[in-house]
């Protein structure tokens, strides 16, 4: 018995149950119904689980007394008050029945009140709202009408402005038309007044070269017949040639020579390159084969136009000087006598020269059936700008290359074959175009590794000693270096 009276007392049972109807008197009125019910039914089942352990410590008392002990307690105390307990508990519970009920009908009419009211005001404001709504959808009608109106009206604008446009059009189709007319009729013009100007200018340039040598012969017999103190009135007297008719023409149209002359390079790189090279691969099955000789062409043909360059000019100083006069410069005029008369170059001794150099190049070789003269058209191409070149200021000039040099981004391409791993240039395509040490238009260059000393290995056994063909033998006999100062027409 004491062990389960300590227990009840340790559990602490009473005063959970004391805190336990405190908080549900605090709480009563803030409380649903369901909720305050469940508060009873929790203190009811905690108040029957402390009855139960006092039955059971009464029982276990009871026990320990023997069989008659405590009877007279249990007749005037236990008994009479578990009758009354019943007989209250069955009253009680129809009263709390009745005042659920009671309360349920009270919350739901309240609910019920509440939940009319609610949608009263909800359809109060769908009415409302139903209204603007209404007055929104009308007002755009309104504006759907005056914007299809509008809509109507610029439809009409529009018409009227595209059929006034296409009168418009076909009137300034016409007049561009005869513009086109007019300009190609004012092109033709201006270049047969072009042509005129350059033809009376040689002439006149002629007229005075002609009276430059015709004063020299004068004074020439003259001495020759009389070495007298005359000789130096005579000198002094004789008539001075006339001056160029444009002094400074050539530094004046430098920019766009030399832009033309650079796209003229291109241009050949481009087209007169490849069909070089589709003619060789006929006749030469090794493409590095091909490539090399094309770039040994490039390269002469620079060469050989700038030696040619250099006997042209001293011929043309020592002729100018003897009449010259004025204030521009012995070189202006020197320079500005050859750009206007480019055409006395002779630029098949220069083409001839660049064959005769091939032929003794090592590192090239050609079947001797064939001669490099099948590759004269490119010569002579590169060989004529090359010579209009060296009248720019600053001249321009290939660079210089050897097989075997290192690699220069800035200067040369690779080629799609090439080994892209590779340091050093196998041998060039084509040579880069350069202006005081700056690159104007990279040229391309095959990279390999290896290549290089296979290549020369094998650059004595391509080395040939050959006749030279009755082709090239008549091209060869030709005059190589006339003069600028002759008379007649210039050779076109």
């Amino acid at each position: 018995m004491a062990d389960g009276l300590r227990r009840l007392v340790g559990a602490e049972s009473g005063r959970v149950l004391q805190e336990k109807l405190e908080s549900w008197y605090r709480d009563y009125e803030i409380n649903s119904c369901d909720q305050n019910l469940n508060r009873c039914c929790e203190i009811i089942e905690l108040n029957s689980e402390i009855q139960g352990q006092l039955f059971t410590i009464l029982n276990e008392t009871s026990r320990e007394g023997g069989h008659y002990a405590g009877v007279e307690t249990i007749k005037t105390r236990l008994l009479p008050w578990l009758g009354t307990c019943f007989s209250c508990a069955t009253s009680g519970r129809l009263f709390e029945t009745n005042l659920s009920l009671t309360q349920d009908s009270i919350e739901k009419e309240r609910q019920l009140r509440e939940l009319a009211s609610n949608q009263t005001f909800q359809l109060q404001e769908l009415q409302e709202e139903l209204t603007s709504t209404r007055l929104q959808l009308s007002h755009v009608q309104q504006d759907l009408a005056k914007t299809q109106l509008a809509l109507e009206d610029t439809k009409t604008k529009s018409a009227t402005t595209l059929l006034a446009a296409e009168d418009e059009i076909v009137q300034l189709k016409a007049a561009l038309k005869t513009s086109c007319a007019q300009e190609k009729d004012a092109l033709r013009k201006l270049d047969r007044l072009n042509d005129y100007e350059q033809q009376i200018q040689i002439l006149q340039d002629e007229i005075s070269i002609l009276d430059a040598q015709k004063s020299v012969l004068q004074s020439r017999f003259v001495r020759s017949r009389s070495p007298s103190p005359r000789h130096s009135e005579s000198k002094s007297s004789s008539p001075l040639p006339l001056r160029s008719c444009s002094p400074g023409r050539a530094r004046r149209t430098n920019a766009s020579r030399r832009a033309c002359l650079v796209a003229r390079f291109g241009d050949i790189y481009a087209q007169e390159r490849l069909d070089a090279e589709t003619l060789l691969r006929t006749y030469i099955s090794d493409m590095e084969m091909v490539q090399r000789i094309i770039y040994i062409a490039a390269v002469e043909s620079f060469h050989a136009a700038k030696t040619a360059y250099r006997q042209f000019k001293i011929r043309v100083r020592d002729t100018l000087s003897l009449g010259h006069s004025g204030p521009e410069s012995l070189e202006d005029t020197v320079l500005d006598y050859i750009v206007r008369h480019e055409d006395l170059y002779d630029v098949q001794a220069s083409v001839n020269e660049v064959i005769r150099s091939m032929n003794i190049n090592p590192k090239i070789s050609f079947p001797p059936e064939i001669d490099f003269i099948v590759i004269s058209t490119l010569i002579r191409e590169l060989c004529r700008v090359a010579f209009s070149m060296q009248t720019l200021v600053p001249p321009l000039d290939v660079a210089f290359g050897t097989d075997g040099e290192l690699f220069s981004e800035t200067k040369y391409h690779r080629s799609f074959d090439s080994d892209f791993t590779a340091a050093l240039v196998a041998y060039h395509v084509w040579p880069a175009l350069m202006e005081n040490d700056v690159v104007i238009v990279k040229g391309e260059a095959v990279t390999k590794r290896g290549a290089l000393w296979s290549r020369r290995s094998r650059s004595r056994s391509r080395s040939r000693s050959r006749s030279t063909s009755p082709l090239l033998a008549h091209h060869l006999s030709r005059s190589r270096s006339p003069s600028p100062l002759r008379s007649g027409s210039p050779r076109r």
